[in-house]
């Protein structure tokens, strides 16, 4: 058996009966059997051109590629980026990015 995320929460046996019986109760919920399983096809069999369109590769990046680096910044710079929560990172690149343009600092 996999290794659960913590906070994951398993039903009961009590709580597990309470869900099959509200399922047959639901006229529009059924459970899959091995009957409807048998019936069943692969999306390829059945619907082909929707199938092709999700596996389709997609193209060369329009954009610049972004590159990997270590930075050393002051603890203080970090922490004022990091508390702005996820997209820090995003948020760093555009202050360095504003920061080249007003300036029009040349590269060296």
């Amino acid at each position: 058996m996999p290794k659960l995320k913590p906070g994951t929460i398993i039903p009961t046996a009590e709580e597990d009966a309470a869900n099959h019986a509200a399922i047959q109760s639901d006229p529009d919920a059924f459970e899959l059997d091995g009957e409807w399983f048998a019936r069943s096809r692969p999306a390829g069999e059945m619907h082909p051109q929707v199938v092709r369109r999700h596996q389709q590769v997609r193209g060369s990046r329009k954009g610049p590629a972004k590159e990997r680096i270590t930075i050393r910044l002051d603890v203080d710079v970090a922490a004022h980026f990091r508390a702005t929560g996820p997209g820090w990172q995003a948020r760093l690149n555009n202050a360095l990015r504003d920061a080249i343009t007003r300036r029009a600092v040349p590269p060296s």
